[in-house]
């Protein structure tokens, strides 16, 4: 079982950057694979970024590809999402997610591949 818990969120101007930050609890947090997804108001949940368990491979929707970055630190349970150059569009909020890695295919971009979810975080981008 693994329980995660996004922050970081808040409002920024466009053009500007935030980094999200997830902790995961749970001690096989180095055998997940993590990711992160987003919804705005009376949109889809859409995939964002995925990072393999042994943090060797990360995969980027195009959306966001060039601006977002996904990392992890598994000594301290956590994954990241540094945010770059950031549009009003990309006002949602945002979810950290995690499933087993091993023995699944990659890369994981849709939302059922994914056994945990957290709370989610706001990010507002005003223009």
């Amino acid at each position: 079982q693994v329980q995660l818990v996004e922050s970081g969120g808040g409002l920024v101007q466009a053009g500007g950057s935030l980094r999200l930050s997830c902790a995961a609890s749970g001690r096989t947090f180095s055998s997940y694979d993590l990711g992160w997804f987003r919804q705005a108001p009376g949109k889809e949940r859409e995939f964002l970024t995925a990072i393999r368990w042994s943090g060797e491979r990360t995969y980027y929707a195009g959306s966001v590809k060039g601006r977002f970055a996904i990392s992890r630190d598994n000594a301290k349970n956590t994954v990241y999402l540094q945010m770059g150059s950031l549009k009003p569009e990309d006002t949602a909020v945002y979810y950290c997610v995690g499933g087993l890695g091993f023995g699944r295919t990659w890369p994981r971009s849709s939302a059922d591949e994914y056994e945990y979810w957290g709370q989610g975080t706001q990010v507002t981008v005003s223009s």
